[in-house]
């Protein structure tokens, strides 16, 4: 058996080991790729952890896996597009793929462009059950056109029929997302923590309230905290301790912060 709205201080294979099939309705989770991130030594099997999260997504439900390449030798690992492969390969549709670009990116010193992105591949079992875009303000929105479109009469003859129309206000974000790194104050000393922005724009795009969220590679516990803060359930597993205590102490503190909110409601 296992309970939701906990983390787990163990390996995620363990975790999803007592999963049933089908259980979680989203994952978004950036692995220590590449060893560009140094966690306290451990490492994953990434083949036996990406079949396992097939077997417990439902179908229609969606993987978020963030990830980058480091370099070595001159040449950039392609780490990102391999994964991806392998997903296909085991059952999911690459439903999208998306960029995390991060503004104030540290620069270095080096005879390339500076790297300032990295790969959100959004990963789905048979078509995704829920979408709810976010949408952004159309620059050009409300402005009015006048237009003609061409008809054919009866008679064979080219008429002219004025057309008046607007542009939309809104329209659906693009899948290149913005985000300023560094801003989550209350993490710890977790070695790359993604922005709560980008794990709370996931969460309403991909989920609605009560599904399960899961995140594999819990970290510091930003997927959960956004998840809580959304109204869904969650699941984490952590296999660093220190990792662990920091995300744990992060829940409590959203958690009481979200029931005095409720209780102050209801009164």
């Amino acid at each position: 058996m296992i309970e939701i709205n906990k983390i787990y201080c163990e390996n995620c294979l363990d975790t999803m080991g007592r999963m049933d099939d089908n259980f979680i309705d989203l994952v978004v989770s950036s692995p220590p790729y590449d060893d560009l991130r140094k966690y306290n030594g451990y490492s994953f099997d990434f083949e036996t952890i990406a079949k396992e999260l097939y077997r417990v997504t439902k179908i229609g439900g969606v993987v978020v896996w963030i990830v980058g390449d480091s370099t070595s030798n001159g040449s950039e690992s392609g780490t990102s597009f391999k994964q991806a492969l392998y997903f296909k390969d085991i059952g999911f549709n690459l439903h999208d793929t998306m960029i995390y670009r991060k503004i104030n990116y540290i620069p270095l010193t080096h005879n390339r462009y500076e790297q300032c992105f990295e790969y959100m591949f959004v990963l789905s079992k048979d078509k995704p059950k829920t979408f709810n875009p976010i949408l952004e303000r159309c620059v050009t929105g409300g402005i009015y056109y006048d237009k003609y479109k061409k008809s054919k009469a009866k008679e064979g003859a080219i008429r002219q029929r004025p057309i008046d129309f607007s542009t939309k206000n809104s329209k659906i974000k693009s899948n290149i997302w913005e985000y300023n790194i560094g801003q989550n104050t209350d993490n710890g000393s977790h070695p790359a923590p993604f922005p709560e922005q980008l794990a709370e724009d996931h969460i309403i795009s991909w989920s609605n309230k009560e599904d399960l969220i899961y995140d594999p590679f819990t970290g510091s516990g930003t997927t959960q905290k956004m998840a809580i803060r959304n109204g869904r359930n969650f699941i984490g597993s952590e296999i660093s301790k220190e990792y662990y205590d920091i995300a744990v102490e992060r829940i409590k503190n959203i958690k009481e912060k979200t029931e005095t909110s409720l209780a102050s409601i209801i009164e």
